[in-house]
């Protein structure tokens, strides 16, 4: 996927009620159709975002409530307070409010159920020390947006409590540059783009997202295809892989995996939605590159800082093990 907002974890628990009559407070309401949830934890969830209506989201508990589908989106609980731990990070930026990285295929964005050591904040509290301890919460301090474990490349991370305030609110508004390359099975038609769609969990399999008719929440991405591999020599021949620039214009779950699998074109390497194999010279590169992931790379962040509002911009390279099997595709 991609990059994604704090609104839907792999593990998260999704609660779906209808409200039949408003005129309440919000937080009131939600209470009653939601009996496992209290105000205090529904206040906290609707200042998250992660709380809708109908596919939009609220966030004033002392708002009238409106009748509708209600939606609210529970994060997995984590029992420990994060740890810092010595884990090595490539450092792109950093100052007193904010630090930008690139990070590594195979480290978790925050502690989660059954990964609870070796992500990105454990390495982040041992590089930024105090500074980072309680911003954004216990769990996730800093963490503003997050990439998929097994996804690299540029992510953002809060020093202090006024960038984490600014920059959840330009990834609110999707008011931030992202631009991912992806490596495809054939290539998705036209080569250039916009998929737009509604993506929300599968109903056939809570742990992945899928685009539906109804219901989820909007995603739109737009795609240009860079390169094509392995092109027949026959006219109209199908490539046999392609290198995919995909640009978020918001930012759900997974999104650029599921939407590229919705064009018949999925990320090399992705066991999730890469559904059919790509042809044996494909897995023959896969396999001589040594990629044991989705191949898929975060190049492109830009934003305002949110404290000195000066222009970022940072763009990195995919990593070695993409670099090898794009060399090796190649050569098909």
């Amino acid at each position: 996927m991609s990059d994604e907002p704090l609104i839907e974890d792999d593990d998260a628990t999704v609660l779906e009620a209808r409200l039949e009559t408003g005129g309440a407070r919000l937080d009131k309401a939600l209470a009653d159709i939601f009996p496992t949830l209290s105000r205090a934890r529904l206040q906290a969830l609707l200042t998250e975002g992660v709380v809708s209506r109908d596919g939009q989201a609220v966030s004033s508990g002392s708002a009238k409530a409106l009748p509708g589908q209600y939606r609210v989106i529970v994060p997995p609980v984590v029992s420990a307070t994060p740890a810092p731990e010595a884990i090595p990070l490539t450092v792109l930026f950093e100052d007193a409010d904010l630090i930008v990285v690139d990070k590594a295929a195979g480290i978790a964005a925050h502690p989660a159920p059954g990964c609870e050591t070796g992500t990105l904040v454990n390495a982040l509290l041992a590089h930024c020390g105090a500074s980072l301890s309680g911003i954004g919460g216990v769990a996730r301090p800093g963490i503003v947006h997050r990439l998929d474990k097994d996804t690299s490349g540029v992510m953002v991370a809060a020093k202090s409590d006024r960038a984490h305030a600014g920059l959840s609110a330009l990834f609110a508004a999707h008011d931030i540059e992202r631009t991912y390359i992806a490596l495809t099975r054939g290539a998705p038609s036209p080569a250039k783009g916009r998929i737009e769609t509604l993506i929300g969990r599968s109903s056939s399999d809570r742990k992945k997202m899928a685009v539906l008719r109804s219901g989820g929440r909007t995603a739109v991405t737009d795609y240009v295809v860079q390169k094509v591999f392995g092109v027949p020599a026959r006219a109209g021949g199908a490539p046999m892989a392609a290198r995919v620039a995909c640009t978020l214009h918001t930012g759900r779950t997974h999104q650029i995996r599921v939407h590229l699998a919705s064009k018949g074109a999925p990320i090399l390497g992705d066991a999730t939605y890469g559904s059919g194999s790509p042809a044996a010279t494909v897995r023959a590169a896969i396999a001589e590159a040594g990629l044991a992931r989705q191949a898929l790379h975060a190049a492109v962040l830009g934003f305002v800082h949110p404290v000195t509002g000066g222009a970022l911009r940072f763009e990195t390279a995919p990593p070695r093990d993409m670099g090898d099997l794009e060399r090796a595709l190649e050569a098909l």
